[in-house]
């Protein structure tokens, strides 16, 4: 793979097989997690995603050995409305538990008013993400992630249509967070490395086309570092040929902006964290199928 595609996508995908459409029992997603860390691809994996309420069935089923292990499980934890449960017994549970770390926090959409009532519960190394939906105005939310020193999760997709976000909308979104200096993750509706693939919304009869985790992540990448104007995040957004990106080992391209490898590393650390993935081998398939590994 070009290094400049590996910055892009190292440790890109937080494991959600637990959550539509691929709804995996806890078993069979800690199955492919392991499974995932011993491949040659596993340096573009990152967090197991798992529900607050889940937490002790998860550490039940772990083997004993884990325990003295040298690297525990990094979890990012979805946590519920019902907040101050989910936070008190996660912290209870894993004081005591060496084979699980909490790395992230993902919170359900809530006011700025709950956010900020939040902010004295949430460990300084923790990297909290609060999802914010499409369909409120994001100007409130700015300042309370700025003083929490969170992030913003965007749902990017669903099991309906009307769950995906058209490219305008992800576009100014992405736009304003790189203008703000906030960082975020998507999740949902990303197991396609460039966009083109189709979703069916059977209940519906209707259909959408899906983005792209490689969009994405470039749109992301050139919003965050030279600011470009919102027709071009979205024209990013919107290409499906992995041919109009002019890619090498030392820089990505687009039109006449270009990115080195030190400004897609840093962008992806400060900026554009993580997909959460229900699928960690879709991903893997699309770049295969691409050529780029």
């Amino acid at each position: 793979m070009l290094t400049s595609l590996k910055q892009l996508l190292t440790r890109i995908v937080d494991y959600a097989g637990l959550f539509p459409p691929a709804q995996l029992s806890l078993p069979e997603a800690i199955n492919i997690y392991d499974r995932a860390h011993a491949s040659p691809h596993c340096w573009m994996l990152d967090r197991f995603v798992l529900p607050a309420a889940r937490l002790l069935e998860f550490i039940k089923l772990l083997p004993s050995e884990n325990a003295a292990s040298s690297q525990p499980y990094s979890l990012s934890v979805i946590v519920s409305r019902n907040w101050r449960s989910d936070l008190e017994q996660t912290y209870q549970l894993t004081k005591t538990e060496p084979s699980i770390r909490i790395s992230a926090l993902e919170f359900a959409p809530l006011s700025p008013i709950e956010m900020q009532s939040i902010r004295l519960e949430i460990p300084t190394e923790v990297d909290t993400f609060f999802e914010i939906p499409f369909n409120v105005d994001l100007e409130p939310y700015l300042d309370i992630l700025h003083q929490i020193g969170a992030g913003a999760k965007l749902r990017t997709g669903g099991i309906t249509s009307d769950a995906f976000p058209n490219s305008t909308q992800l576009g100014q979104r992405i736009l304003s967070l790189a203008n703000a200096r906030i960082p975020f993750k998507v999740t949902a509706g990303l197991h396609h490395a460039i966009r083109g693939h189709c979703f069916t919304d059977a209940l519906n009869r209707t259909s959408t086309t899906m983005h792209g985790f490689l969009n994405v992540a470039i749109a992301s990448a050139f919003a965050y570092q030279q600011a470009i104007p919102l027709n071009e995040v979205v024209a990013i957004l919107e290409e499906s040929s992995i041919d109009a990106f002019q890619l090498s080992d030392i820089e990505i391209g687009w039109h006449e902006f270009s990115l080195p490898r030190s400004a897609i590393e840093y962008s992806r650390q400060q900026f554009f964290r993580s997909v959460g993935s229900c699928s960690f081998e879709e991903p893997i398939h699309d770049l295969y199928n691409l050529k780029l590994l």
